[in-house]
């Protein structure tokens, strides 16, 4: 195994800020999105009244997370109707850009976990326990059944999001065990277990989010060296090997695996240009090989 950087051939080949430009985007994102929603209770500007659960934008625009909606109706709760049409905004959009473009491009616990992942790299952390993948979807599917049984919406409970927008806004508390907990979990026990195995939010996204037509695809595959630097960025490294390696297999090169969070860091890493954002339509199974 190689002692060099990840993404090092495509610094030096690309230059840093293309090497980081998705990166960079999302992390502009995910910061903004969080100061809209604080400038309102910190500051007095209210841009955005409410939280990524429910919110109304410029008291025009309202949006509703799908998932904490639907926890509600099973509890017999029926939103009102801007709810109900902040439900429908909602899911639209993320139906077409991807489902879980909400974990990688708005989740402000994301930044949390991405952190971990990168002190744990610096570190030298090895090995960690080992979860399922379908363990978020047990998860999800608990959350409902709990939901109904109790009449609560029992996500709420314990949503780092939640804690975290708390913790800001109210200051050190009980909101931040929880967001520190999944921090220490990621460091120390799982790496990308948090996102990866356990939350059922980024379950329910990519059930939303699966026929989405936005994708990425490793339309110059045939360029691939095979540095791997693409798998080790990766948030979900399982989705990338069928588009990139199956096309004497057949399969195209468009990820469709509905785990794929659309956020562009296989991109930024590629010296090669293997990938881009794409249409899930244009989905050949061979690719031209470069002259």
């Amino acid at each position: 195994m190689s002692d060099k950087r990840i993404g090092a051939e495509a610094v030096a080949e690309k230059g840093w800020l293309r090497a980081h430009q998705w990166l960079i985007l999302r992390r502009l994102s995910q910061s903004g999105i969080l100061a809209l929603f604080l400038l309102g209770p910190l500051a007095g500007i209210w841009l955005v009244k409410g939280n990524l659960n429910y919110s109304y934008t410029l008291d025009f625009l309202p949006l509703t997370d799908p998932y904490v909606a639907l926890q509600s109706l099973v509890t017999g709760h029926v939103p009102e109707t801007l709810g109900l049409i902040g439900l429908l905004i909602a899911a639209l959009f993320y139906f077409l850009v991807g489902g879980r473009v909400y974990c990688a491009w708005v989740c402000p616990v994301n930044m949390v976990t991405d952190a971990a992942g990168w002190l744990r790299d610096r570190l030298g952390i090895k090995g960690s326990v080992h979860l399922g993948r379908n363990t978020r979807y047990w998860i999800l599917g608990m959350t409902f059944i709990g939901s109904a049984l109790t009449g609560v919406v029992l996500w709420e409970l314990i949503n780092p999001v939640s804690m975290l927008h708390r913790g800001l806004i109210f200051g050190l508390g009980a909101a931040w065990t929880v967001v520190l907990a999944v921090f220490l979990f990621d460091l120390f026990v799982m790496s990308r277990g948090w996102c990866g195995r356990l939350c059922p939010v980024g379950a329910f996204y990519s059930l939303l989010g699966r026929w989405s037509p936005l994708r990425v695809s490793a339309t110059k595959r045939a360029a691939c060296n095979n540095c791997m630097d693409c798998f080790e960025v990766c948030p979900e490294p399982q989705v990338i090997r069928p588009a990139l390696k199956g096309e004497e297999k057949g399969v195209g090169p468009v990820i469709l695996a509905p785990n794929c969070t659309n956020c562009g860091r296989c991109i930024d890493v590629c010296s090669k240009d293997v990938f881009s954002f794409g249409l899930r339509f244009h989905n050949p199974p061979s690719t031209a090989r470069p002259e």
